[in-house]
């Protein structure tokens, strides 16, 4: 082994698997860099604070970039190798996610990549072929080391020029759980997250309301906080409708600056937050109005007020929830 210091940047989702990849490089010595790449898809929750803990708990250091302009510009909506079972360009997206990496390598002075990816673990995505497109479609080839499946694959540029011991790293195939909850059992890591997929697009539902909305309107990235919360309907003359479900998505919802919806609050009586399209027709402005206060403990006969971004209007709650069943999305 070479007694030069040596750094790698680690594609780094706050996972378990990405959390022991980077683990096994830094216990050779190396420095890794975790990068998370931003999409603006990864969750409805904030987790810096899970990162960063896994970061420090493995001793990589944390580094995020957003990409969520050129991710729906180069991959979301003309995915080259098509969508996996819902709305999600896999492939596509691990590549854009390698050339991300690659083109800041010079500037933090990494010598080879890293990801946690373990060879068969999800079927289309990460089959030995689906590996090898990644690597061709970002120019990786040699350059991305994957340390939990590397004794059952190629050897890298790091393996063969003696940067990393290839017998320190794991073979791991298959969908099998099994050795990584070991390896997290030895070296003492602490709240890791459960084994699961955390990109929205990989979600059925949340697919459902992306086709929905593409279907209407050009989809940009201040829509993307939109698509996250609440409950989401398609007014009889295509005005979108969103409703928060609690709280905490009230809160998001009120906080979202996209000027193609209208906010809507009830006014004298608790409720949520809500969503109509800034383009809806006046009975569509009409029925949003009457569904907000349909989701509150308004009387079935009494006439109530709705802010419209602040513009207030007077509407009386539909008898029945089962009236919204035709226009619901989710």
């Amino acid at each position: 082994m070479s007694d030069t210091k040596r750094k790698a940047i680690a594609l780094f989702s706050g996972g378990l698997d990405s959390t022991l990849a980077m683990k096994l490089i830094l216990d050779q010595g190396i420095d890794v860099i975790a990068l998370n790449i931003a999409t603006g898809f990864g969750s409805t929750k904030d987790r810096l604070e899970h990162m960063q803990s896994m970061c420090d708990q493995v001793g990589a250091e944390l580094k995020i970039i957003n990409i969520e302009n050129e991710y729906l510009q180069d991959v979301l909506f003309s995915p080259k190798h098509g969508y996996g079972k819902h709305f999600n360009p896999c492939i596509d997206c691990h590549a854009k996610m390698f050339a991300v990496a690659k083109r800041i390598m010079d500037d933090v002075g990494a010598s080879f990549l890293i990801s946690g990816e373990v060879m068969g673990q999800r079927p289309m995505s990460q089959n030995k072929d689906a590996l090898q497109t990644v690597l061709n479609e970002s120019n990786c080839d040699g350059l991305l080391l994957r340390p939990l499946s590397a004794k059952a694959l190629a050897p890298t540029i790091a393996e063969i020029e003696g940067w990393v011991d290839r017998e320190k790293l794991e073979g791991i195939v298959g969908r099998s759980r099994d050795r990584q909850l070991e390896l997290a059992r030895e070296i003492g890591l602490q709240d890791f997250e459960s084994p699961g997929g955390g990109c929205l697009l990989t979600d059925e539902n949340f697919g459902k309301k992306m086709v929905d909305f593409i279907k209407y309107d050009t989809f940009e990235v201040k829509d993307i906080p939109v698509m996250k919360y609440g409950r989401h309907f398609r007014l009889a003359d295509g005005a979108k409708l969103v409703i928060g479900r609690n709280k905490e998505e009230n809160e998001h919802l009120q906080n979202i600056d996209n000027d193609k919806f209208y906010h809507l609050k009830t006014i004298g009586i608790p409720g949520p937050h809500g969503l109509l399209s800034k383009n809806a027709s006046d009975a569509d402005k009409e029925f949003g109005a009457r569904a907000m206060l349909t989701y509150t403990k308004a009387k079935a006969d009494g006439e109530y007020k709705i802010a419209f971004d602040g513009k207030e209007v007077t509407a009386v709650p539909f008898a029945s929830r089962e009236v919204m069943q035709p226009y619901t999305i989710l």
